[in-house]
Parts: structure tokens; C-alpha cells; sequence
């Protein structure tokens, strides 16, 4: 696929990263030469310097034989404009625009579509971070929460407990110890390295473990796993960003919460904004005082969320020495979330990682219904459709164990039927796929994604 980025900014970068390694000619346009040559160097893709609103740096970036226009530069304007241009000038068939202000990203058809700005999807990073984190609150002891299929299905990683009724048992003893729980252990991961998920591997406290399970049996997985199911009731956001705005709106009624903002401006603003029963602080988000006298020690979770890494580091460190249950950090820098792998912050999240499901949606071939990347962009879980017949189809009227599957691809879930009547199925090898099965198939290595592709896509005799 022909792919133009405009913005070689963080974003930018990182959406490249992983489009680059779809096997996509992507090519990356932004005013910075020098930024330009390093991004190039890294990644095998080519730059263009210029301004992207230029019709004449868009062609000679080549936009008129381009699938897909991504616009991510930092101002929304220059993100609409960019996309308004690829389609009326070049007739790009699909665009994606970058967009930060919620009125825009609310914005109808009207001044979005075809006859607006022509804008096919709107990506919104803080909204996306902001929905992350909220199932994370929903699931505080999961390191991550992916759901499928209107949220029927779901994939947690959980970190295995000392006392978990999963540490040192074998997959296959795990399982004869709770026959009855309908849950499907994908992968494990130890010290950050992926081990093949077998019944003979034995899990260590510590290790990483992915399952997924129906919605109505992730409660249940979790306790089995050892993990406390204790509820999120207190809640200290360090930064008023446009994500911590987000984050206090959506917890109002839900939770006590309290926010800590260096500006006095904004804090003014954020107090205008929020309920009144919600506390704002002006202060140093890294204060140890200010942290102490608000109890930082007593809350279920800490959200580092300001726009700044160091100090979003500096501040979930510090909440968790002082005795916060749980710490999660914003961090948009890759050196640095890699550096905070493995350290007393528990959870590290970055804005483009929590995008890039919605990007790689538009790059995949065949039916697929969901895209959610995982450790970084090493792994991947997808939902793809089944459809067709058995003669077209290489999915329908065949048992799991047949499938032509890369050898440690796990199909992990089934979701069948439509609508209210639509059930989550824990396949066994000897399950097999029905017309419009949407099946969900963990990925270890992104290397394997094009092998999965195929097997849904249907024959040429099917219409």
C-alpha cells in the first residue's frame, strides 16, 4: 500500500514505525530536513521536506498513486487542510486526520466527510489514552485491556501473583484445577522475553500472562489468577492536560479525585470545568510535600498524565515509593517507556502505541473487524471475519487444529451469532469455524501477520 504521512513529529514517527513494518512504501513529509535524514536512517522509508499543504510537495511526495493519507501534524487545522487537499486535488481515496480539540473530533459528517474537509476517520490520541486508562480503572490489576466485538470478548495481560493459583502449575494443571472457568492463556512472557504457552511451561511469580475470556468471565479469571479484585474508589491525576481533563470528566460520580496542575491558569480553567466535589491543586506534580499532604499514599491509582515524560516519570516513581497501590505514566518517548520496563512504575502508556490499532485497521488485507497492538508494537492481536462458503473459504467447515496457522499464532476466542444474541466460544482443536465466525488470534511476532491475513480472504468464485 501506497501510504503519505504528513508530521514527523512523535506521532508521526511512531505511526511510521509500525506502518513500515506492514511492508507499506510509506513516505513521510514534514518541514525539518534534519529530522527527516534520522527518521530515514532508522526506518526504510523515504522524506520529503516541505510544507504538506503545497499541492506540489503532495505530488512530489506522490499523492496521486497514494491509498492512504495519514495527516498528524500538530495543529488540527493543518491536519484538515492537508486531507481537504489529498482528496480534491490528488482524489487520495482514504485520509485520517489527527485531531486533538473534542469539539472538532465531535464534529458530524457535515463538516467532516466527503463534502467538508474530507476527512474518512478522525484519530484522537488523548480521547484514545483516555479509554485505555478507563479500562484499566475498570480491571485495576490488568497490565492491559483489549476488547473485541462490542466488548463480548476481551484480552487482559496480568502479571501472576506469588500467592496466584497459577504460579509454579503448568498450563495443563492450571486448567484441571478449573475445568469449569472459560478462559483461553495465550502467551507468557518472563523478564520481557516471549515463551511459547504450552501445558508443560510452568508460570513463575512475576511472569506476564495473556488470556482472553468472555466480558462475564473476566472477573472470574482474574480471582482465579490470584489477582484482588479491589475497586478503583480514589484517584489522583497528576497534570491537567487535555488527557487529565478527559480522564476527571469521565470519572465524575465514579470516583474521588483529585488533580494536580503547575499552572494557575489552568488550574482556574480545570475548576470551571470539573464538578465542584472534584479538587484541582496548584502545585508541582513531583512535590513530595504536596503529594504527602494529600495522602498520595491511600489511592487506588496515581495517572501521571502532564505533557511532560520526565516528569510524569519522576512523579509516578515517587507515588509509588510513598505507598500508591497502582501508578501509571504517560510517556510518549520510546527510549524512555523502554527504560521504565521492568521498574517500580506500573503500567507505561504511550499516545501513538494507543492509536495505532485504528491505523493498522485501514493497512489490513481481508476481513478484519479489529487490530490491537501489544508490547510495543512486538506483538498483535487481531479479529478477522469468516465469511464465504466452504468451498471459498479456507476458514469455514474446518477445526482449529486445521487451520494454516504460523506455528505459535493461538486462535484465543470465537464470537458467534449477531447482535444481543452473539456468545463468546473458548475453541478446542476440534471447534469448528461457522459462516461469520469473528475469530480472535493472537499474533507473538508482527512478522506472522501476513500469513493470517490470508487464510481470510476468499476465493475468487465467491460473490
Amino acid at each position: 500500500m501506497q501510504i503519505i504521512i504528513l508530521g514527523a513529529g512523535r506521532m508521526g514517527e511512531s505511526v511510521a514505525e509500525n506502518l513500515v513494518s506492514e511492508d507499506n512504501d510509506i513516505t513521510l513529509i514534514d518541514p525539518d530536513a534534519a529530522r527527516l535524514r534520522v527518521l530515514e536512517d532508522r526506518f526504510e522509508l523515504r522524506g520529503v521536506t516541505g510544507n504538506g499543504l503545497l499541492p506540489s510537495v503532495l505530488r512530489s511526495a506522490g499523492a496521486p498513486d497514494c491509498d492512504l493519507f495519514i495527516s498528524c501534524a500538530r495543529l488540527d487545522e493543518t491536519n484538515l487542510a492537508a486531507c481537504r487537499i489529498a482528496r480534491s486535488v490528488f482524489s487520495v481515496p482514504s485520509t485520517i486526520a489527527q485531531l486533538r480539540s473534542a469539539e472538532l473530533v465531535q464534529a458530524g459528517e457535515e463538516l467532516l466527510g466527503r463534502e467538508g474537509f474530507g476527512v474518512d476517520r478522525v484519530i484522537c490520541p488523548e480521547a484514545s489514552v483516555t479509554q485505555y486508562i478507563l479500562q484499566l480503572i475498570d480491571y485495576p490489576e490488568a497490565m492491559q485491556v483489549l476488547r473485541f466485538s462490542q466488548g463480548k470478548a476481551h484480552l487482559l495481560a496480568v502479571r501472576v501473583a506469588g500467592d496466584s493459583q497459577l504460579a509454579r502449575q503448568s498450563l495443563g494443571e492450571f486448567r484441571q484445577k478449573h475445568p469449569e472457568l472459560p478462559i483461553r492463556v495465550l502467551a507468557q512472557y518472563r523478564g520481557g522475553r516471549y515463551i511459547p504457552c504450552d501445558d508443560e511451561n510452568r508460570f513463575l511469580p512475576g511472569d506476564e500472562a495473556l488470556f482472553v475470556a468472555a466480558r462475564e468471565d473476566v472477573r472470574a479469571a482474574l480471582h482465579a489468577i490470584g489477582n484482588p479484585d479491589r475497586p478503583v474508589r480514589r484517584v489522583m491525576i497528576a497534570g491537567g492536560s487535555r488527557v487529565g481533563l478527559r480522564l476527571a470528566r469521565e470519572l465524575a460520580g465514579r470516583c474521588a479525585v483529585k488533580i494536580i496542575e503547575p499552572d494557575r491558569e489552568r488550574c482556574e480553567y480545570l475548576a470551571s470545568e470539573l464538578p465542584p466535589e472534584m479538587l484541582v491543586l496548584e502545585g508541582s506534580v513531583a512535590d513530595e510535600e504536596m503529594l504527602a499532604s494529600e495522602n498520595v499514599g491511600e489511592v487506588d491509582m496515581f495517572i501521571a498524565v502532564s505533557d511532560n515524560d520526565e516528569n510524569n516519570i519522576l512523579a509516578a516513581l515517587l507515588a509509588k515509593r510513598m505507598g500508591a497501590r497502582r501508578v501509571i505514566a504517560l510517556i510518549e518517548r520510546r527510549a524512555y517507556a523502554d527504560m521504565m520496563q521492568g521498574s517500580a512504575i506500573d503500567i507505561t502508556l504511550s499516545p501513538a502505541q494507543a492509536v495505532i490499532g485504528e491505523l493498522l485497521m485501514h493497512v489490513r488485507r481481508g476481513v478484519v473487524a479489529a487490530v490491537h497492538s501489544l508490547r510495543r508494537g512486538e506483538a498483535e492481536a487481531l479479529e478477522g471475519i469468516a465469511i464465504g462458503d466452504e468451498r471459498t473459504s479456507q476458514l469455514i467447515g474446518r477445526r482449529v487444529d486445521e487451520l494454516k496457522l504460523p506455528v505459535e499464532a493461538r486462535v484465543g476466542a470465537i464470537v458467534r451469532g449477531k447482535g444481543a444474541a452473539a456468545r463468546v466460544v473458548i475453541p478446542s482443536g476440534e471447534t469448528r469455524i461457522e459462516p461469520d465466525d469473528h475469530i480472535i488470534i493472537f499474533l507473538p511476532h508482527k512478522r506472522m501477520v501476513r500469513q493470517v491475513e490470508k487464510i481470510f480472504q476468499v476465493r475468487a468464485t465467491f460473490f
